[in-house]
């Protein structure tokens, strides 16, 4: 009678973490997982890791695709949950996590997508910091207070099945377009002091290499639905230009002092 909880994995050339990915997910103490797994044809040895892990599959693939978003998105496709997650190839559940969001959402049929804490992780999967989760709402992110780890959310599939797919346009904020269009459905629910996920940071991660992507992507969302050019999500956005570099420097210097110890 449990429900059916649909994880993706969208996969390219990240052989150095897919593995601690997949057994995060497989290793989850809650026993009606569909995990499926989209690899863009990876040559680094990926593939093997994933045929090593195929029994455990519910569904499996790997050829070439026009990125991260399209990856994701055709897992979904495949997947028959009643509750949807998606878990990037470098980041990892804790324990307990499926379990927790399942039980909250059986009790909360009110709310469309629940979200819990998540670590900032090294190339080591050692702890760096954390994620700066906060309870946000429709009107909060429309000013960009988004404040979701997309490792720790999990929401409602017949929400997916009204607002889906992942706009395939998006490079970097497409979980932030999702969660626009969620919220403006139903509520989004944080669960302070439940930590749910690890968000891997390292040198090739898209967190560090494009970060400066994520905010005129968000700002595209903002402006579609009617957003001014005057408003608090356009100032925001100015004021982090200028501390961008700040940022992605203490990231790095974290990252590099990780590495040492």
């Amino acid at each position: 009678m449990l429900p059916l909880v649909s994880i993706v994995t969208p996969s390219y050339n990240q052989a150095q973490f897919l593995e601690a990915t997949m057994r995060s997910v497989l290793e989850q103490d809650y026993p009606n997982i569909e995990y499926i797994v989209v690899d863009g044809g990876s040559t680094d040895g990926s593939v093997e890791i994933i045929e090593r892990y195929a029994d455990q599959l519910a569904w499996r693939v790997s050829e070439p695709d026009a990125g991260q978003t399209d990856a994701i998105n055709k897992g979904f496709a495949r997947a028959n949950g009643e509750i949807l997650a998606w878990l990037n190839s470098d980041d990892t559940y804790e324990p307990g996590a499926v379990r927790e969001a399942v039980n909250f959402l059986m009790t909360h049929p009110e709310v469309g997508l629940v979200y819990g804490e998540a670590n900032f992780i090294d190339e080591a999967g050692r702890v760096i910091g954390r994620f700066p989760a906060a309870q946000t709402d429709y009107k909060r992110l429309r000013q960009g207070y988004v404040h979701i780890p997309q490792q720790a959310a999990f929401w409602r599939a017949d929400l997916w099945h009204q607002v889906g797919p992942l706009d395939a346009g998006f490079y970097f904020a497409m979980d932030y377009d999702l969660w626009v269009r969620l919220a403006k459905l139903a509520p989004l629910q944080y669960l302070p002091g439940r930590v749910w996920a690890n968000f891997r940071l390292h040198a090739s991660g898209k967190t560090i290499v494009d970060d400066d992507r994520c905010w005129p992507e968000m700002l595209r969302v903002h402006y579609r639905d009617g957003g001014s050019r005057l408003s608090v999500i356009t100032i925001k956005y100015a004021i982090r230009k200028v501390v961008a570099p700040l940022w992605n420097w203490r990231r790095r210097r974290q990252m590099t002092k990780a590495s040492q110890e």
